[in-house]
């Protein structure tokens, strides 16, 4: 089907917005449409060469308007590595026309991997290379993303391949604590920490806070890779009690995305440890018909449904917003204090999430007991005035309204919400946000893009952001999806023989 981007061809489609793609083929840049049909919201291409290319954006309207009225500008960033020539997403480095920083680094400290997935980004085997930067190298990177102004990047993921290859892992580990880096996760299978519990601990020691633990399903069949390894993992993690997992499920239709709630349970019920899922739907990389990747293509909102099935409303579409609904708290913080506050101005496609907590044999979502939108408007609707306010006056108001936007009748009788919000707030204690995560579940979704649903303007908002021996800051889905010309050019120049 061809839509034009002026115009919609059928009374079922109805024209959202226009963007920016590319060709699954060719890489050509083409006009794109973003449009609704039949409940759907879909992206639709045409290459003068190859055809035309249409895929689904997200699986359903209505989530998709609810995400989209919280789109915002990022902060506007001040050094630049690379200029804006070729147009986005040609120039990444970051060039000018990026219009976020990098909100979670990422640094590869190896290709080489125990195992070979096919849907995985890449592997050492099928590159014909091995890439493993010198600890020199990768300090110039950490350095690198700590000289990001106006906002330094402070959150930095290790990564691979799979990270623990590297004999000198823990010596990565507290170079990146030394340049500043006051998160590090790393990324990992948990094969190879599983175990051995020494090495577990010598990267907690080393300042590992969180395992971004790969979990595809609570079965062999769907999560063959790790299956016997992950009890261990969470026995290991109970030993050391300062490493917290972040469960990080690969959702593909067909394959295991019937797991989805299975997953939520087996986090609840290590809770103690594990505090976070962020599943992923797939990025279908490389070259896919039409027919297959309409078999497996799953999006957020999918995911999202699952979950509110398995629930039974426990935990539904109205708990989840999109990542740049922290902005506003970004905002009001920075006119509190007068300095650039982080701001995770991803594109409000990117990724959705929410918090919920244990009370009893409830499972409640924070949105059930905050009034996160009436929240959000007030400090909105505040964040200019409070520049010019009498600061012990604004502070007896934000501490008289803070309570308003608190259902006590509804939230876990054990959680002090008015007192996180008052310390996070009020006194800048950030500690207090490390407090909620701790003693909840964070269920996040992040939807990478792939040839067929790409959206430049998602990677000019992108917050996830590799950094390359060769200077330069890449977007994760210029960096993974375009990777002959960031990844694979990079590394190999940076290579040695397998």
């Amino acid at each position: 089907m061809k839509l034009e981007v002026e115009e919609v061809k059928t009374e079922s489609q109805k024209l959202i917005h226009k963007t920016t793609s590319v060709c699954p083929e060719c890489l050509k840049v083409l006009n794109a449409s973003i449009y609704e049909e039949n409940g759907r919201v879909m992206i639709s291409k045409t290459c003068p060469e190859h055809g035309d290319f249409t895929d689904v954006y997200w699986s359903d309207v209505d989530l998709y308007y609810k995400a989209k009225k919280y789109q915002r500008n990022g902060v506007k960033l001040e050094t630049f590595n690379t200029k804006v020539d070729k147009g986005c997403p040609f120039d990444c480095g970051l060039c000018e026309a990026h219009k976020s920083h990098s909100g979670l680094a990422n640094i590869v400290v190896t290709n080489k991997c125990d195992l070979s997935c096919w849907y995985c980004f890449f592997y050492a085997e099928k590159a014909g290379y091995v890439y493993e930067p010198t600890l020199e190298q990768i300090r110039k990177m950490l350095k690198n993303l700590r000289g990001e102004r106006p906002v330094p990047c402070n959150a930095l993921q290790i990564t691979g391949g799979e990270p623990t290859m590297r004999e000198d892992l823990a010596d990565i580990i507290r170079m990146s604590k030394k340049e500043g880096f006051e998160h590090v996760q790393l990324n990992t299978n948990g094969i190879k920490i599983g175990n051995d519990f020494d090495l577990f601990k010598k990267l907690s020691d080393a300042g590992v806070g969180v395992l971004y633990l790969s979990f595809d399903g609570v079965s062999k069949k769907t999560n063959p890779k790790n299956h016997g390894a992950i009890p261990k993992v969470l026995e290991n993690s109970r030993k050391t009690k300062n490493m917290n997992i972040v469960l990080v499920p690969t959702v593909i239709g067909g394959v295991n995305d019937f797991e989805v709630g299975d997953i939520l349970d087996f986090a609840l019920q290590n809770n103690d440890v594990v505090k976070g899922i962020n599943y992923q739907p797939v990025s279908l990389v490389g070259r896919m018909p039409r027919k297959q990747r309409e078999e497996m293509r799953v999006t957020i909102p999918d995911v999202i449904k699952r979950i509110e099935k398995h629930t039974n409303g426990e935990v539904g579409r109205g708990d989840f917003y999109p990542i740049p609904y922290t902005g506003v708290f970004s905002d009001f913080i920075e006119s509190l204090t007068g300095k650039a506050q982080y701001d995770l101005s991803t594109h409000f496609a990117c990724g959705m999430g929410t918090y919920v907590f244990r009370d009893g044999e409830r499972l409640v979502p924070i949105t059930r007991f905050v009034d996160v939108d009436g929240l959000s408007e007030f400090l909105k609707e505040n964040t200019e005035g409070v520049k010019n306010s009498n600061k012990v006056l604004f502070d007896i108001k934000l501490v008289w309204k803070l309570k308003g936007f608190i259902d006590n009748s509804k939230k876990p009788k054990w959680l002090d919400m008015y007192r996180l919000l008052f310390d996070t707030l009020v006194k800048h204690d950030y500690s207090s946000l490390g407090r909620l995560h701790s003693n909840s579940l964070f269920i996040g979704m992040m939807h990478f893009m792939d040839l067929y649903n790409y959206d430049i303007e998602r990677v000019e908002k992108c917050v996830i952001h590799y950094a390359t021996p060769d200077d330069k800051i890449v977007p994760f889905c210029a960096f993974n999806v375009l990777p002959e010309l960031y990844r694979d050019k990079s590394q190999k120049m940076f290579s040695a023989s397998p």
